[in-house]
């Protein structure tokens, strides 16, 4: 299978702007930008979670000092 070209890319366009319309299009384009932000802060931050837990209380079990 080869690689998408200049006419099927404006063929992939039109059909999005024909099913969507162009009121939509910022909506769907905004939705896809914060799902990838969120997927790619889910990939990197779960170990930045568990860091940074311990890092701050030296314990994860709520025993920290007031």
């Amino acid at each position: 299978m080869g690689s998408l070209g200049w006419p099927e890319l404006i063929a992939i366009a039109l059909l999005v702007v024909l099913l969507f319309g162009f009121r939509r299009l910022p909506e769907i384009g905004k939705g896809l930008g914060e799902g990838i932000r969120s997927f790619r802060a889910a990939l990197k931050g779960g170990d930045d979670v568990e860091r940074g837990k311990e890092g701050q209380g030296g314990s994860t079990h709520g025993g920290g000092t007031k």
